[in-house]
C-alpha cells in the first residue's frame, strides 16, 4: 500500500491502539500469563524426560497472547494443534517469499504459472474464516446486549467501525489487519526464539554466561519479569546477535520507487521493487568483526539497537514502515528466552552433541529453520 490517508490511518491504529506503550503497559498481566502457561507446559515435559519443539511451544505462547489481546481468548490449546497452525501460517509466508516470475514478467500474472496465488489464497482463507468467526460472534454479542464486554483490541476496532469520527474501517479491513498482524507477530517471534536457542546450544559457554547473569539479576528458577530486562545486558546482546545472524524477514518487506531515485552510482527506475537485503548487511565484514561467529560481547559496549536507529542492524525495517510489533517484540522475546533459560537446563535428545543440532535456512519471507529444535528441559531448582 502507497503511502495515502488510508495507511496513515492503519499506522495510527497499530501505534496508538495496538502497541503504544500505554496499551503494552496494561496487557503485562496478560504476558505474565502466557509466560507462566508456557512453563508449565515445559515442565510437563521436563517430568517426562520428553522433548520439546522450540518453535511449536514459542508459537503457541505468541499466538495465544496476540489471540487474547485482540479477541480475549486462546487461538489454540495444544502443541499439536499449535503446529497446524503454525504450518498454515508457514505456508502463507513462503508463499508470498517464493520467487515469482509475475514479478519479473507483470504480463504472467493472470496465468499464476506456479500456482502461487492458488495456494496463497486456500491458506489465507483458512486463517481468515476464524477471524471472520470471532468478528461475528462479537458483534452478535454486543447486538444482544448492547454493551462492550471485553474491552480488547477487537471492541477498540469495532468502536471505530462504528464511530462517525476521522478513520473509516468496515469489518473486512478490520478482518484482514488482524490477519497481518498475526501473520506478521507469530512467525518472527518464534523463529528468533528458536534460533536463539539452536546458537546458544551450539554455544554453551555462552549459554553459561546467560544463565549466570540471570541468577545474579533474578534469582535462580523465577521467571523474567519486564521490570528485569533492563538489568539483563548480555542477554539483550545474545538477542541483538541472533538478530544480525538470523533476521526473521531476511529481505525485509519489499518497497517500491514512487519516482526514479539514484543511490550512488545506481539508477533505481519508478515503480521498481526494492528489497533490502537484512541478512547480507548483519554478515557485511566491511561492518562486523568475525561476521559469521555468534559473537554477543560485539554489543555490550555498542550502543546499536534494533529500532531502526542504525541501519547495520535492521531486523525490524526503519523509517515509517518499520515493523509496527517492535515494542512487543522487544518485550516478549527477552521474557521467553530468559525464563526458559532460567527455569531449565537444556540438553538434546537422544544424547546427541551440540555438533549434531541442525543450522541450516529454509527460506520463505521469514527465514525458518530447516530443522525444528528438539531439546529436553531439566527444571532448575531454586
Amino acid at each position: 500500500m502507497r503511502v495515502s490517508p488510508r495507511w496513515r490511518d492503519l499506522r495510527k491504529i497499530c501505534n496508538y491502539q495496538l502497541f503504544s506503550t500505554k496499551t503494552l503497559d496494561g496487557s503485562q498481566a496478560l504476558r505474565r500469563r502466557k509466560l507462566q502457561n508456557l512453563l508449565d507446559d515445559i515442565e510437563r515435559c521436563s517430568e517426562t524426560q520428553e522433548a520439546v519443539d522450540i518453535g511449536k511451544v514459542a508459537f503457541k505462547t505468541t499466538i495465544n497472547l496476540l489471540s487474547n489481546t485482540f479477541f480475549s481468548a486462546d487461538f489454540v490449546h495444544s502443541a499439536e494443534e499449535a503446529g497446524e497452525y503454525k504450518e498454515i501460517v508457514v505456508s502463507i509466508l513462503k508463499e508470498v517469499g517464493a520467487p515469482n516470475l509475475s514479478d519479473f514478467f507483470p504480463r504472467l500474472k493472470y496465468f499464476d504459472l506456479q500456482g502461487i496465488r492458488k495456494r496463497s489464497i486456500v491458506s489465507v482463507k483458512k486463517v481468515l474464516n476464524i477471524f471472520k468467526r470471532f468478528v461475528a460472534d462479537r458483534l452478535k454479542m454486543r447486538e444482544g446486549t448492547g454493551s462492550i464486554g471485553n474491552d480488547d483490541v477487537l471492541d477498540a476496532l469495532l468502536n471505530i467501525s462504528l464511530d462517525d469520527g476521522k478513520i473509516e474501517m468496515d469489518k473486512d479491513e478490520i478482518e484482514h489487519l488482524l490477519l497481518n498482524i498475526f501473520v506478521a507477530g507469530t512467525d518472527t517471534t518464534t523463529y528468533t526464539l528458536e534460533w536463539a536457542m539452536a546458537e546458544l546450544m551450539h554455544n554453551p559457554e555462552i549459554m553459561s554466561k546467560v544463565k549466570k547473569e540471570l541468577e545474579q539479576a533474578v534469582g535462580k528458577g523465577i521467571p523474567v519479569q519486564e521490570t528485569d530486562i533492563a538489568n539483563l545486558p548480555y542477554m539483550q546482546a545474545v538477542i541483538k546477535e541472533t538478530f544480525r545472524l538470523h533476521p526473521a524477514v531476511p529481505l525485509l518487506l519489499p518497497r517500491k520507487a514512487e519516482i526514479d531515485v539514484q543511490i550512488g552510482d545506481y539508477i533505481i527506475p519508478k515503480d521498481a521493487q526494492v528489497l533490502v537485503n537484512a541478512w547480507v548487511i548483519g554478515r557485511d565484514p566491511n561492518k562486523w568483526d568475525n561476521p559469521n561467529v555468534f559473537l554477543p560481547e560485539r554489543f555490550l559496549d555498542s550502543e546499536i539497537d534494533v529500532k531502526g536507529h542504525h541501519f547495520e542492524l535492521i531486523p525490524f525495517g526503519s523509517g515509517r514502515r518499520i515493523c509496527p510489533g517492535l515494542p512487543l517484540a522487544i518485550r516478549m522475546l527477552p521474557l521467553m528466552l530468559g525464563s526458559l533459560l532460567n527455569c531449565f537446563n537444556w540438553r538434546l535428545e537422544d544424547g546427541s552433541n551440540a555438533g549434531d543440532l541442525n543450522k541450516e535456512d529454509e527460506y520463505g519471507i521469514t527465514l525458518e529453520k530447516s530443522q525444528p529444535v528438539r531439546i529436553v528441559p531439566i527444571k532448575v531448582t531454586k
